[in-house]
């Protein structure tokens, strides 16, 4: 069985298995330090025998953070290098790795999409973006005010504030050797879902020109000198990847760009490149299932099969439009997996190396150890994670706010992994189709 293959990323981390549980935000750091809860989570995880673990996206600036709970680097260097805080995340670290699943941080800053209150920048204060680029969540009234009341219009970034003396790119390198320093096996940054990076490399959203934005190249720019800086204050065993977007495959320009940028990025020395997909524009990474697959199936076993089918080939499409040009890449593939059939399958096809793993992981934390992996005592047609959907308030699906619903689904699961921060069971909603 491919899934518990052991595979060796370029810079020389061995994964022992082909299984990830993927970046969930665990919002469990009110003071942005990580904390007992987060050890708690983390040591279930750690005796599940993933081939590796990734953290929630960590936020390299407690200045703009994508929530009120997110372990963030401090804007003031004293207190980030205090005693406690370097133990806070060392026995993160410790905690994570105990039983050999090598752990690496998601690094993320969320320009534009860092909500009102979050963040330690003042509550009229704007968001940064690569360009002032509002939020569009639809053309409706409600639609419009959500966006201006949660979000508002970013400003423009300066080039100062990308590149110069304590900017982006050195805010990315900060967090790296945090990490770093603490004992984790490396880092990703988080190009996608929207948030600052995956702005700059969409030509939607980056409507600069200069140095870092024009062209497709230009636009990765930043992403280019922030993985070429994090090599040079670390070691090259230190592992690095990065989180993108899959792109629609009909839109042949779109996938030209990405194409020309995953090449660059490639040429940089990267790990592995996650796809997954969704913004909160279009929050595809949030969602029960791919787009418009979400209505109650009319007939349980049959349909929820299906969804599941059509879930877990998703995102799968698109990196094999990236494995057909870079056939030596280490590929990642995050969204719908929910049977090892289908997991096994996504590996065989050569669409994907690693298989990633969201929200049965909040769920099932040792997913791998009693399930997947567990081939002696679970056949192919009981390994799967089928997951209940989240029922929403009916007001929510009379607005018909699919940013409101995604968050509601995404703070549910959020829940779980609280749940595990205090020491107790997640809440199994697993239901039960054949794989």
């Amino acid at each position: 069985m491919l899934l518990s293959q052991e595979i060796t990323l370029p810079c020389g981390l061995r994964l022992p298995n082909r299984l990830s549980k993927a970046a969930m935000a665990e919002a469990l750091a009110p003071s942005h330090i990580p904390n007992e809860g987060h050890l708690k989570a983390y040591e279930e995880w750690s005796e599940g025998d993933w081939g590796m673990v990734m953290t929630g996206n960590v936020m390299v600036s407690d200045t703009y953070t994508g929530g009120m709970k997110d372990v963030a680097i401090s804007s003031n260097a004293l207190t980030q290098a205090s005693k406690a805080v370097q133990e806070s995340w060392k026995n993160w670290a410790d905690t994570s790795q105990r039983h050999g699943a090598p752990t690496i941080v998601q690094l993320c800053h969320p320009g534009r999409q860092s909500p009102a209150g979050a963040g330690n920048r003042g509550f009229f204060a704007k968001t940064i973006a690569p360009s002032a680029v509002k939020m569009d969540f639809g053309p409706r009234l409600i639609d419009r005010l959500a966006v201006s009341l949660v979000f508002g219009t970013p400003r423009a970034m300066t080039v100062e504030e990308i590149s110069g003396n304590g900017g982006v790119v050195d805010q990315f390198v900060a967090a790296a050797k945090q990490s770093f320093d603490a004992g984790f096996k490396g880092v990703e940054l988080h190009g996608a879902h929207g948030y600052l990076l995956a702005q700059f490399l969409s030509p939607q959203t980056n409507l600069r020109t200069d140095e870092f934005g024009g062209s497709p190249a230009t636009r990765a720019e930043v992403v280019l000198r922030i993985i070429r800086a994090i090599r040079k204050a670390t070691i090259k065993e230190f592992c690095i990847g990065i989180k993108m977007n899959s792109v629609d495959a009909a839109s042949s320009a779109s996938v030209s760009d990405t194409i020309e940028q995953i090449k660059l990025i490639a040429e940089c020395g990267i790990d592995f490149i996650e796809i997954s997909g969704g913004t909160y524009e279009n929050p595809q990474m949030m969602a029960d299932g791919p787009p418009e697959t979400n209505p109650p199936p009319k007939t349980p076993s049959s349909a929820a099969t299906q969804k599941t089918s059509q879930r877990e080939s998703f995102f799968l499409e698109f990196a094999k439009i990236v494995r057909e040009t870079f056939p030596d890449l280490v590929l990642m593939v995050t969204g719908g997996f929910r049977t090892r059939v289908g997991m096994e399958k996504a590996l065989k096809s050569g669409g994907c190396d690693l298989v990633g793993i969201g929200r049965p992981a909040a769920v099932v934390p040792r997913l791998p150890k009693e399930i997947i992996l567990n081939i002696k005592e679970v056949p192919d047609e009981q390994a799967n994670v089928a997951l209940a959907p989240i029922q929403l308030p009916l007001l929510v699906q009379k607005l018909r706010l699919k940013q409101v619903g995604a968050g509601i689904q995404t703070t549910y699961y959020g829940g779980q992994i609280g749940r595990m921060a205090r020491g107790l069971a997640p809440v199994d909603t697993r239901i039960q189709v054949s794989a």
